[in-house]
């Protein structure tokens, strides 16, 4: 089969996007019709073979809701990459999807994402690059602040988690 299909998507699961699982409406492959479809990934991201294809679950729960594919990629708001629910994906792009990254690189010195020490003002600067433009947030005294309005900035730019509980 060449290009997996809404109606086929639908002829073969069902979703429930209060759950973010699908369910198998036929026995196919030695999976049981009502068992709930999908296996985790190496990469922690949930999959399913559909016609000798595998899919992410998360560009499934696209397509059946949305009738498409989506254009680039798909957000986990929450960072759950096991979260399919509907209310937690977002049709994104690569930049919007970094973003959410709430873990710092490697690298950091100050072990919180777009927050560095400055020797310079003795206190921590809190920072962020959105379309190739530096966006500086302020300077804090101390590095839970800086990380607080980090994510507050995120919210207000819509570029990263929607709570601070996940």
């Amino acid at each position: 089969m060449a290009n997996l299909t809404q109606e086929r998507l639908k002829e073969l699961l069902s979703y429930n996007p209060e759950t973010g699982e699908f369910t198998r409406l036929v026995t196919a492959g030695g999976k049981l019709k009502s068992s709930i479809a999908g296996t985790v990934r190496q990469d922690g991201y949930l999959a399913i073979k559909i016609d000798k294809k595998s899919y992410f679950l998360h560009r499934l729960v696209w397509l059946y809701v949305h009738g498409k594919f989506p254009s680039d990629e798909i957000d986990h708001i929450n960072c759950d990459k096991k979260d399919n629910r509907l209310s937690n994906l977002r049709d994104s792009d690569r930049f919007l999807n970094n973003q959410n990254i709430h873990n710092p690189q490697k690298n950091s010195k100050s072990g919180v994402r777009n927050v560095c020490f400055s020797n310079y003002h003795g206190k921590y600067k809190a920072a962020l690059m959105v379309n190739g433009k530096r966006i500086n947030v302020g300077c804090f005294t101390d590095i839970s602040s800086a990380e607080a309005a980090i994510l507050n900035k995120k919210k207000e730019l819509n570029i990263g988690r929607l709570n601070d509980n996940t």
